[in-house]
């Protein structure tokens, strides 16, 4: 089996193409934990497969490293982008993709022939409760006292097709993330899990990230998660409208618009192409 790895700011992904490849194998959530595994598979913190879609361009299917499988991610838009256009599975820049989340918009940026970079529009961020889904009465979740453990956080929760739960500290660095993240993430009140970011305020432009994902624990950079933090960072307060997020391997431009809608910006990076064998 044909497979390519593509990473975004070090949220790496390995992808196949599921129209032409014939030897996938069936049990998809096994093969994600096998072919992702960093020791005996190829590595990668999610599995994707790229097919053929009706009323969009093509459609994504992700699978976190531990076999679950994903609503959507940011990240992996932007490498499926860049992988369709270069493997010429869609001839033009603009494209639509479908996602468990719904359909997502990524626009590639050429230079001289070489995709330099993916803005996404992202769709709106949902912030009510239910829609996150998050147990509890009606309304948003702003800067909401949450008890873990007998400790209590303070969470900022938004959907952006997917659940996260966005705190503010000091310093993103001394946050033992490994710890806390699956503390809140497979907190009660969360049914479906939850992404957890942590989030250090530099100005009102700029935040710094960290993220445990859901499904495949901490990474380097999460897409949506970055959307969410610069949501949340908007809504109490502490920055405008454009947002630059700084993760572990670079930056991503967030903005949220007075419609409503998020965009995100970044890189997104070939790193090899390969033959996995299947049986």
């Amino acid at each position: 089996m044909r497979f390519t790895k593509l990473h975004g700011l070090g949220n790496d992904f390995i992808v196949v193409n599921a129209i032409e490849e014939m030897d996938i194998p069936e049990n998809l959530s096994e093969f994600a934990v096998m072919i992702c595994d960093r020791h005996f598979g190829v590595g990668a913190d999610g599995l994707v497969l790229v097919r053929h879609g009706e009323g969009v361009d093509i459609t994504m299917q992700i699978f976190n490293s531990d076999g679950s499988e994903a609503d959507t991610c940011g990240n992996a838009i932007r490498c499926v982008a860049k992988y369709a256009y270069e493997n010429e599975l869609v001839k033009k820049p603009l494209m639509k993709v479908e996602t468990l989340a719904g359909i997502v918009v990524p626009e590639l940026i050429i230079e001289n022939g070489d995709v330099k970079g993916v803005k996404v529009c992202m769709g709106e961020p949902l912030l009510s409760r239910e829609k996150i889904p998050m147990i509890g009465p009606v309304g948003r979740v702003i800067n909401e006292p949450l008890q873990v453990e007998g400790e209590t956080v303070h969470i900022t929760s938004v959907s952006m097709g997917n659940p996260h739960s966005v705190l503010f500290v000091p310093d993103v660095n001394a946050v033992v993330l490994e710890n806390l993240g699956p503390r809140i993430g497979k907190h009660e009140l969360f049914y479906r899990k939850t992404n957890v970011e942590v989030v250090q305020v530099i100005n009102e432009k700029e935040i710094r990230m960290r993220v445990w994902e859901r499904g495949a624990g901490l990474t380097l950079a999460c897409g949506t998660g970055a959307c969410a933090a610069a949501v949340a960072a908007i809504l109490n307060g502490y920055t405008g409208r454009n947002v630059l997020v700084h993760l572990s391997a670079g930056t991503l431009n967030i903005e949220w618009t007075e419609e409503n809608k998020v965009f995100m910006t970044g890189p997104a990076e070939k790193v090899f192409t390969g033959d996995y064998k299947t049986t």
